[in-house]
């Protein structure tokens, strides 16, 4: 992982978003990064936004890489978020 790019254990539902939302400290800014209820369910399964907090703890790793490179391709939407599809 590069040490510039890091995520705190602070996962949450939004329902606002219907997203997963999890920030990533980037050279000391926080970004927010989320990935939808949608999404999860088609690539990991579940039907409710505690089932898809457990599943993104699950692959949590793999979700962070998964952000990390879309941080490093500058992929923010024009809120300056970061969604993995």
């Amino acid at each position: 992982m590069n040490q510039a790019i890091q995520f705190p254990d602070r996962e949450e539902w939004r329902t606002d978003v219907n997203a997963v939302v999890f920030p990533a400290m980037v050279h000391g800014m926080q970004l927010t990064c989320a990935i939808s209820g949608e999404i999860m369910a088609s690539r990991f399964g579940g039907d409710t936004p505690e089932q898809w907090l457990e599943i993104f703890q699950q692959h949590r790793w793999d979700l962070e890489e998964e952000a990390e490179a879309l941080i490093q391709a500058q992929q923010e939407d024009a809120q300056g978020w970061v969604w993995l599809l």
